[in-house]
């Protein structure tokens, strides 16, 4: 069995920024249609039999009552907002278990899932489709993996080294030192990310950095510097830690059987209408018909 979530806030900006407008019914539709056809591509495949969906219902989550600058919606063209709540319906039509958050955030969504999905001694792999840096600290071995759909990239605990420099489990810390722009925090001045890499690499953790330069173990140019800064916003760099750590334990309301992806249910035909999408409607038949043959 494998389990594989997306990360759908990523996937419906990339099909707004990557798909030409299209109206239908007075109301702009382009990135859901891209969206709905892309995701139908991936579970023709064949190879999800167990999936879920994450969408930022709204931008703003717990995480903006923590830290003012955190990200919100400001600036967010209305016409790609507007597309949330009707792209949200649609994947649930299409038969994937979805997950609209609110105080939390669609990450928080898939890490919640995929620490469901690994305890499960069924699961044989977990695939969270994203390239999300944030979602780094969720692999585990080949057990749990980051995919990146755009360059067909599979990341393993191995390749999360590679590119990072650190574990997985120190990439709340790394984050929280080098900052995250998409998310609205700065990290620490003069911490970048090959000194963080090659601080975290040695100590793990923000709270096992020797406080004096001189007791690094591991050569850092301007360490004198950096420990001086770490040492006078360690507050700051603690609460920029706890706005870059999922919450596993966010309500998902749903177990791994919960996940079997069955085909498109039948309502997916009027949605494809609303959309004004002929191909989309055949895309669904195929895809109701391929599900239907691999199931008997």
């Amino acid at each position: 069995m494998h389990v594989h979530l997306f990360d759908g806030t990523y996937e419906l900006f990339r099909a707004w920024f990557g798909a030409p407008p299209a109206q239908h019914a007075g109301r702009e539709v382009g990135a859901t249609r891209a969206f709905l056809r892309s995701l139908a591509g991936v579970l023709r495949t064949g190879k999800i039999t167990h999936g879920g969906v994450a969408f930022d219902h709204v931008i703003e989550s717990f995480r903006n009552d923590l830290f003012t600058g955190y990200k919100t919606g400001e600036g967010l063209d209305e016409k790609l907002v507007a597309q949330f709540p009707m792209v949200e319906r649609a994947a649930a039509a299409l038969g994937l278990e979805v997950w609209p958050m609110v105080e939390f955030e669609a990450d928080d969504a898939l890490a919640a899932a995929a620490a469901l999905a690994a305890a499960d001694a069924r699961v044989a792999q977990v695939v969270i489709a994203t390239p999300d840096k944030d979602l780094a600290q969720c692999v585990r071995g080949d057990r749990v993996v980051q995919l990146d759909r755009r360059k067909r990239e599979v990341r393993d605990e191995a390749g999360v080294m590679r590119k990072f420099g650190i574990s997985p489990a120190s990439i709340p810390d790394w984050l929280a030192l080098v900052g995250d722009a998409a998310d609205g925090f700065p990290g620490l001045p003069g911490w970048g990310a090959a000194s963080a890499s090659a601080v975290l690499a040695r100590y793990r953790h923000l709270e096992q950095i020797p406080a004096a330069a001189a007791e690094w173990e591991v050569p850092v140019r301007g360490a004198a510097r950096l420990a001086a800064t770490l040492g006078e916003q360690r507050e700051r760099a603690l609460l920029f830690r706890t706005l870059a750590t999922l919450r596993a334990d966010a309500p998902i309301g749903v177990d791994v059987d919960g996940l079997r992806w069955r085909g498109p249910h039948p309502g997916f035909a009027k949605w494809a209408e609303r959309l004004g999408s002929a191909t989309l409607h055949e895309r669904a038949d195929r895809l109701g018909a391929h599900r239907a043959a691999a199931a008997s």
